[in-house]
């Protein structure tokens, strides 16, 4: 949260977050929430390996891609930190990623992994500064279902392109090679 008086909250303030706590600043004001839970964790881990596996390394698909977990990024002028459940950027915007403890370029991608915990901001503020910030493809990946909801960047504002959860599913930007959607949470418990 902001500080007393309206102080904005700064890169040091996340520097001083808890370790087991991701922060984020957005407008100005400190978001500290707790790491993310066993399901999300999984749901992230699975479709970044699926990614990373067609997409970055091309193995079954056709590369070009950077993809990266919990990336920290700095972007805007203000500037916004902001830490997605995994970021991807096309090659011939990002050649190499960078050794610096974050980026300032804005991805191409972004996918938040819903946790109720996160969902109202993941689904709100967060998503807008996304596309305020040119983020071009956005998706919303609900482990609980499994269903991923996907958005393309419109003049700033977040286009709805439809909700994924078949076996078969293709994805913009991704949509070059079918995604199995129900398989990215295999292994996980069913809920009590």
């Amino acid at each position: 949260m902001a500080g007393a008086a309206g102080k904005l909250a700064t890169y040091e303030d996340v520097l001083n977050a808890p370790e087991h706590m991701v922060a984020q600043v957005v407008d100005g004001e400190l978001h500290v929430q707790p790491r993310p839970t066993s399901a999300h964790a999984m749901g992230a881990s699975d479709l970044g390996a699926e990614l990373n596996t067609r997409f970055k390394r091309g193995r079954g698909g056709p590369g070009g891609w950077i993809i990266v977990a919990e990336p920290e990024l700095h972007l805007g002028p203000m500037p916004q930190i902001l830490v997605p459940d995994l970021a991807g950027w096309r090659r011939e915007r990002m050649a190499a990623y960078p050794r610096a403890p974050f980026v300032t370029i804005a991805p191409d991608w972004v996918c938040e992994v819903l946790s109720p915990s996160t969902a109202r901001f993941d689904r709100g503020r967060k998503a807008d500064v996304y596309a305020e910030l040119g983020v071009k493809h956005m998706w919303l990946f609900d482990v609980e279902v499994p269903q991923i909801e996907a958005f393309e960047n419109v003049g700033g504002r977040w286009l709805r392109l439809g909700a994924y959860d078949q076996s078969d599913a293709r994805i913009v930007p991704f949509d070059a090679v079918p995604l199995d959607v129900p398989s990215l949470v295999e292994g996980l418990e069913p809920k009590p």
